[in-house]
């Protein structure tokens, strides 16, 4: 009879005495792409929040679709920092969501910089810039999304640990 073990990396069932390694994750390049990812959610997750509470009086309806957008870039930096592969196309798509988005407010930011408009917590000559720089970063996000993404963290080989064979061998049928 054999018992099953959890492996602890993948969180599936593998049999005793076999040892199941991610051979693509110790790669110096696969972690700093990783590491890269997980970066730019963060840096993408606070400048969002920074324009969100800037901008807080003058955004209107905007409000819960930038937290959203924050939380997810948060929650998906979590499960990229844990290795979760499917997290990359999605932070892609919502990068390019967010770019779009980004090149379309951010010159508003720059004309509501005259007399007669409402005056966001910060300057909105600050938040157009700050909006600018979502720029670039999302599309840093995407590129460096789809590199890890076609890098293979998923690829999972199983060994037999040393003498596991010859136990196997001879275990009773």
């Amino acid at each position: 009879m054999v018992i099953d073990e959890m492996d602890s990396t993948s969180g599936r069932n593998a049999p005793a005495g076999v040892i199941v390694t991610h051979p693509n994750r110790s790669k110096p390049a696969v972690q700093a792409t990783r590491m890269t990812v997980v970066l730019l959610l963060i840096v993408s997750a606070v400048l969002i929040l920074i324009v969100t509470i800037g901008g807080w009086s003058t955004l209107e309806g905007d409000i819960p679709i930038l937290l959203a957008f924050a939380i997810v870039y948060l929650l998906m930096a979590f499960f990229t920092g844990r290795w979760s592969r499917g997290v990359l196309p999605m932070a892609a798509a919502l990068g390019l969501l967010l770019l779009v988005f980004a090149m379309v407010a951010a010159p508003s930011w720059f004309a509501r910089d005259k007399a007669g408009f409402a005056e966001p917590a910060l300057p909105a000559s600050l938040l157009g810039v700050i909006t600018l720089a979502i720029i670039p970063v999302q599309i840093l996000l995407i590129a460096f999304a789809m590199r890890g993404f076609s890098q293979g963290w998923n690829i999972e080989l199983e060994q037999l640990e040393p003498g596991a064979e010859r136990d196997a061998l001879a275990r009773p049928v």
